[in-house]
């Protein structure tokens, strides 16, 4: 599973990580989570339901079939969240026998009668009615309570709205719609029967296997999921879909996307089969499962998730034709990717207990840097790694975690940046210490050693000691056991008498130094020539002969270490680095070391070379670095940015062109940001139209105004800009509407034009909208810290609004949201 971004922009607070990475007590306080004991096997699990739309129930009957595991048992329980128990028995033959039961509203404790051997299977019936809307149970902010079953406009209230219904079990919440023994360490076949309204199709694991009538406009349709995966893995989805077919290897594939959106199936996951054979045989394990759907639904709450065979996703993953131009690798394709490599790290083989996630997220994670490379080559596949790698380095609420957590105050603060990011980066790593093909040979002895079972960290490294012929008790217990991760300084010095290089590395985190095998190449005259070494000490001093005095020393050559590195080259050998070096991300560190040196020569023409970078990123990256107030790197980069901005490849990089333009407030720009008001890209029509604002705020009003009937993303934050300086009352619903609507990211974003336009037009009840809304989102995101930039906010707006007519009223509501914001956990 992998959850959205919240980005936190202008509000004086760093970005937060992923949405994901919730807070929690220190790890090593908390108490020792032991993996349940397996008391009951899970065997089997037979489902009818059926769904009460206008009180959203589900009316359940389950045949669950057991064994008990090593010692017999006259007992099961099952764990069923907030449910109706109407009948429990043992089934004998064709006989029901009614059993004892005692039911908590967690668990449902059913008395055998009699003692069952162990391994001798038995099932027991329940009839069932389960309520997720009326669940009470405190969750993290992840998983929208865990209610598990998931009725999204049943009523058909809200028009334009479909209706669905859908499920989401990681960790523990689809036992809200069946009972069951809710961990990751059981497996079950299964069989699902729906009934359904005609009028809508069905999803769920596994295949097909009948549709049948089952009364005036409804329809039965049943589901066999025939190899075992765990609870948390099944799935339904109901609900108004357009499906497009497909096949891989004889198997089907398909895409369930609401109709409107259908055109752009193929453009969207159209890169599946492709996927699923790239992956079967890098790993040397065919793809295991029947079928491969994936299906995309309304208010989904956390991305997207992996089930058996049918993956879902939330609504990121669908969109017009044109907002499909701005989507960028890291948003769907990579999501595709991780939740289909999960088929094979978290279903097939799954985590024996949440403690080890990693075995689940960290190759979910790997895996997007593995397709980026694939498909797009490597400056992709070094651009994916290095994102992620720094989405867990500005985390620093998590270095005190390691990797398998078996100390935890609650489980969803597993789904965190360590697991994600740094267990995907520890993984990029481990593969290029071992190298390519001993490296995926010990995955592929992973997989088939536990396959349809579970794994943990220790039998990954098993696994890949028996395909190295190497201890790597040192690389687990270093990576996967300990907190935290190395911190250096990179120092240089030469002698010319001794023809001597050294490199002087300090580690300087605390606790003992980590064991660092890296490469390092070194370069004279324009040659290149490649050194291993192994760091072990707090300080290392490695040596190095030279004839002359090198060109530039490379430490880390190959890129792949999870460490924060202070390097003291010169500005020259950076420069160097840019031109000669081969990564992506020597290039990437070079333009990097040109922030705050732009009075230097070389580092002017290292920036202004990164704006025809190969790479879109790196021409993006070199756009946001520039500091056009500096004369001379302004006459040298603009005639390139203009190109940029008209003929770049990537809209990406015309919109930062366009955005970098516009900080000049030039108005012989103002025809470059006229016509790019007319790109198909929202992102580029919104980079143009703030752009325009400051050059002619007329015109850019009168666009704005244009675009209200069609605009998304980048260019719906813009209008709201736009309103926010130039608008009146007039504006006030649209830009609330488009707030409500908007996701996180966009929300943030926008908090500057709703608020200018919030001072602008000085009505009580804007007022109140409007800080209700501030309030709302301090609340959400407190957790993550952002509530400080809010309450900072809210008191710019108290301090704006003095001396006017509502400024008692607004000292009242920002007094009130304070309070609440400060209350709130």
């Amino acid at each position: 599973m992998r959850n959205i971004l919240v980005a936190l922009l202008g509000l004086g607070v760093p970005a937060v990580a992923p949405a994901q990475s919730a807070p929690a007590a220190s790890a090593l306080s908390a108490a020792y989570r032991a993996t349940p004991r397996k008391v009951n096997a899970l065997v089997h699990t037979k489902l009818e339901v059926r769904f009460d739309y206008a009180r959203c129930y589900l009316y359940g009957q389950e045949w669950v079939t057991l064994r008990p595991h090593g010692y017999p048992t006259d007992s099961l329980r099952l764990d069923a969240q907030g449910m109706d128990i109407k009948a429990v028995s043992m089934v004998m033959g064709q006989q029901m026998q009614p059993l004892k039961h005692e039911y908590t509203q967690q668990q449902l404790l059913v008395h055998l009668g009699k003692m069952v051997p162990a391994g001798e299977a038995y099932t027991v019936y329940i009839e069932y009615t389960a309520k997720p809307e009326e669940l009470k149970k405190g969750r993290s902010t992840l998983i929208s309570e865990g209610k598990g079953l998931y009725f999204i406009n049943p009523d058909s209230a809200v028009a334009g709205k479909p209706v669905q219904i859908w499920t989401q079990g990681e960790t523990d919440a689809n036992s809200v719609w069946f009972p069951t023994i809710d961990q990751p360490s059981q497996k079950t076949t299964a069989e699902i029967s729906l009934t359904v309204p005609s009028k809508y199709v069905t999803l769920s694991n596994g295949r097909l296997a009948e549709q049948t009538a089952a009364g005036p406009g409804l329809r039965r349709d049943t589901w066999k999921q025939e190899l075992p995966h765990s609870p948390y893995l099944f799935m339904m989805a109901v609900g108004d879909f357009k499906i497009t077919k497909d096949t891989w290897r004889g198997k089907e594939v398909s895409y369930y996307l609401e109709p409107k959106y259908a055109a752009q199936t193929q453009q969207i996951f159209g890169k599946t089969p492709r996927m699923l054979e790239f992956f079967s045989q890098r790993l040397g394990v065919e793809y295991p499962w029947n079928k491969y759907a994936q299906i995309v639904v309304r208010n989904y709450p956390s991305g997207a998730m992996e089930n058996t065979s049918a993956s879902l996703f939330g609504e990121q993953a669908q969109g017009s034709a044109r907002e499909l131009l701005d989507w960028e690798y890291a948003g769907v394709e990579r999501e595709i990717a991780h939740e289909l490599f999960h088929h094979w790290f978290g279903d097939l083989v799954t985590a024996e207990s949440w403690s080890n996630l990693t075995v689940n997220e960290s190759f979910a994670n790997f895996s997007e840097v593995l397709w980026a490379e694939h498909e797009y080559g490597p400056d992709a596949g070094e651009e994916q790694a290095d994102r992620s790698l720094r989405n867990y380095l500005r985390s620093t609420e998590n270095y005190d975690k390691p990797l398998v957590r078996f100390q935890y105050a609650d489980k969803e603060h597993l789904f965190d940046n360590v697991t994600y990011q740094k267990g995907g980066s520890i993984l990029y790593m481990l593969r290029s210490y071992l190298g390519e093909k001993v490296f995926f040979n010990g995955l592929q002895r992973y997989l088939k050693q536990h396959a349809f079972g579970n794994g943990e960290a220790h039998q990954l490294r098993l696994a890949l000691e028996e395909a190295s012929g190497q201890d790597l008790n040192w690389f687990f217990n270093q990576w996967y056991y300990r907190v935290g991760h190395p911190t250096v300084q990179l120092d240089y010095q030469w002698n010319a008498s001794r023809k001597q290089q050294a490199v002087i590395v300090h580690q300087t985190q605390a606790g003992v130094p980590f064991i660092l095998p890296l490469a390092i190449d070194v370069y004279t005259n324009g040659r290149v020539k490649r050194h291993q070494a192994t760091l072990r000490q707090a300080v290392d001093t490695l040596y190095f002969s030279a004839a002359t005095k090198p060109d530039l020393v490379n430490v880390d050559a190959e890129k792949v270490l999870v460490w924060q590195k202070t390097d003291n080259k010169s500005v020259a050998e950076y420069a160097y680095l840019y031109q000669h070096a081969p990564r992506y991300l020597d290039r990437r560190e070079a333009l990097a070391a040109t922030k705050g040196k732009f009075a230097e020569r070389l580092a002017q023409q290292t920036l202004v070379a990164g704006l025809t970078d190969k790479s879109a990123a790196l021409r993006q990256m070199a756009i946001e670095l520039l500091d056009l107030q500096q004369p001379a790197l302004r006459k040298a980069a603009t005639p390139a940015l203009v190109k940029l901005a008209t003929a770049d490849a990537s809209v990406q990089v015309q919109a930062a062109a366009l955005t970098a333009l516009g900080t000049l407030k030039n108005k012989q720009y103002t025809s470059l940001f006229t016509k790019a008001l007319a790109s198909a890209s929202y992102k580029v029509q919104g980079a143009a139209l703030l752009g325009l604002l400051p050059l002619d705020a007329k015109a850019a009003l009168s666009r704005a105004t244009a675009f209200e009937a069609d605009n998304k993303g980048s260019l719906t934050v813009a209008l709201v800009e736009v309103y926010g300086k130039e608008g009146g009352p007039a504006q006030w619903p649209l830009v609330l509407t488009k707030f409500d609507a908007a996701g996180p990211n966009d929300q943030f974003t926008m908090l500057t034009g709703l608020s200018d336009l919030l001072v602008r037009i000085d009505q009580p009840a804007a007022w109140l909208q409007g800080v209700n809304r501030i309030k709302e989102l301090a609340v959400r995101y407190k957790p993550y810290g952002v509530h400080k930039g809010l309450l900072k906010l809210l008191g710019q707006l108290q301090q704006q609004a003095a001396g006017t007519a509502n400024a008692a009223q607004v000292t009242a509501l920002v007094t009130q949201a304070t309070a609440e914001i400060e209350a709130a956990k």
